[in-house]
């Protein structure tokens, strides 16, 4: 495995706490060993169903407007085989509720740290009309973080089988930090082929698959007849800066605060879960 060029003196941190909010010192051993957990049914289904039918609408929006593109495509999007779309939280109060729902300020004590944030958000909905898989990648493979490890909540809004998409990871590779990524047309970045080790994490609705962004994971293609429907969220310490420039030429050239109080709001202050707007 080759390292990314501004990943350097990288060294793994664990989380201590003397009390666990909603994951067990296995569960914690296991995502420090490992790289990820599995959650299982700790979201509120009728909620979930809620922030689902403002996703949909906002993919919807989104697919037709691939339509309209060449190809129907855009960067890694297409129409009918799989949609992004970024920062629902930035035009859904549910989806903005749901980043700060008590489930994931309780996982970012346990797993991050007092002071955390909402990074990112993104829906993504594998479609069965073209099936493809999503190559080996780590999330900090695709914009350079640093601290490096921040964390993903991948929260399936159906149930996520090894048939429609479920997320593949590959064990005990994140102590490394992030690994150098190439661009493989049209699926997206990749940072190794199938390594022989992959397991699959097959997540029914109402749970929360967490991985670090430097778990490298891929998900299959949709062989089933349904949309595969997933919501991301991330989060990372208070403070966390994204690097620029061009990794190839050198060091980075600048950096830019991931504190964005539209998208990018906190979720822990003091160790204190964040209610707000």
């Amino acid at each position: 495995m080759k390292l990314h060029p501004w990943n350097e003196n990288f060294s793994w941190e664990k989380t201590e706490r003397e009390n666990y909010l909603i994951l067990n010192e296995e569960q914690v051993s296991d995502f420090h060993e490992h790289g990820f957990v599995l959650l299982e049914d700790v979201l509120d289904l009728e909620f979930l169903s809620k922030v689902t039918e403002d996703l949909d609408a906002i993919e919807s929006s989104m697919e037709d407007f691939l339509r309209t593109l060449p190809d129907e495509r855009l960067t890694i999007a297409e129409a009918d085989a799989i949609v992004f779309s970024i920062h629902a939280v930035t035009v859904s109060e549910a989806a903005r509720e749901f980043a700060r729902h008590p489930v994931f300020a309780k996982i970012c004590h346990d797993l991050v740290g007092d002071n955390v944030r909402l990074y990112w958000d993104q829906l993504v909905y594998k479609k069965p009309m073209k099936p493809r898989p999503f190559p080996w990648h780590q999330d900090n493979g695709y914009t350079f973080i640093e601290p490096q490890q921040y964390l993903t909540c991948w929260v399936p809004l159906v149930d996520a089988t090894i048939e429609n998409g479920c997320p593949w990871i590959a064990p005990g590779r994140h102590v490394n930090g992030t690994l150098a990524h190439t661009y493989v047309d049209p699926l997206g970045y990749q940072c190794f082929e199938e390594p022989e080790d992959a397991v699959p994490v097959p997540a029914p609705r109402g749970s929360v698959v967490i991985f670090s962004s430097l778990t490298p994971h891929a998900t299959g293609p949709n062989t089933s007849d349904s949309v595969r429907k997933a919501y991301i969220l991330q989060y990372a310490p208070d403070g966390a800066v994204m690097l620029k420039g061009e990794p190839h030429e050198g060091e980075a050239t600048s950096q830019e605060d991931q504190s964005n109080e539209g998208r990018q709001f906190p979720v822990l202050m003091n160790g204190a879960p964040v209610v707000g707007t």
